[in-house]
């Protein structure tokens, strides 16, 4: 990220918007709002893959279900926070991967400019690719600033998206399965 653009763009921002940048609670603000941009967007740099890199070997293992994984994100529409829960099932084939990595594979996709619908299925298609799983369910429930502060402005509704692959796209007892289990 150019952190000097990026400042320059919020202090404009700040007086197009008719502000004073000069007063005292705006003058570090441009460096402040860079800064936090930086840390929200971080994921853009980094690479599923390396979470999903450490696997144990297993035999025969059911049905894994990882869910209640915090996240927060930004619409790519008005950059404002929506904000949630990630779950993430799969049918492993002779591996899985470290439970903490799945939480961290939702974060690298969280950390994005992003849509709620493309980012179940950026999640989906990376357990996919990396883990060679029979299939994988991803489904997000999240809160949408942009619904909420402005617009419609309705509080405290949410939006579910789910995203499969493999064996979970046309089999609808095992998304039902995982949908009751995440509902305990």
């Amino acid at each position: 990220m150019n952190q000097e653009k990026a400042e320059q763009a919020v202090r404009d921002l700040l007086e197009a918007l008719g502000e004073d940048i000069h007063r005292d609670g705006l003058i570090e603000t441009p460096k402040r709002v860079a800064t936090m941009y930086q840390e929200l967007l971080a994921g853009r740099a980094e690479d599923p893959a390396i979470h999903l890199g450490k696997r144990f070997p297993v035999e025969g293992s059911g049905l894994l279900l990882e869910k209640d994984i915090p996240f927060y994100s930004l619409c790519e529409h008005h950059l404002l926070p929506f904000y949630g829960t990630a779950h993430i099932a799969y049918l492993p084939g002779n591996e899985v991967v470290g439970l903490s990595k799945l939480a961290r594979t939702v974060e690298t996709f969280a950390r994005r400019l992003q849509l709620q619908e493309q980012m179940g299925d950026q999640i989906a298609e990376a357990i996919m690719n990396e883990l060679h799983t029979e299939g994988v369910m991803v489904v997000i429930t999240a809160e949408h600033m942009c619904m909420t502060m402005r617009g419609v402005k309705k509080p405290g509704s949410k939006t579910t998206t789910i995203a499969t692959r493999g064996i979970f796209t046309d089999d609808f007892a095992r998304q039902g399965q995982v949908l009751s289990l995440i509902g305990q």
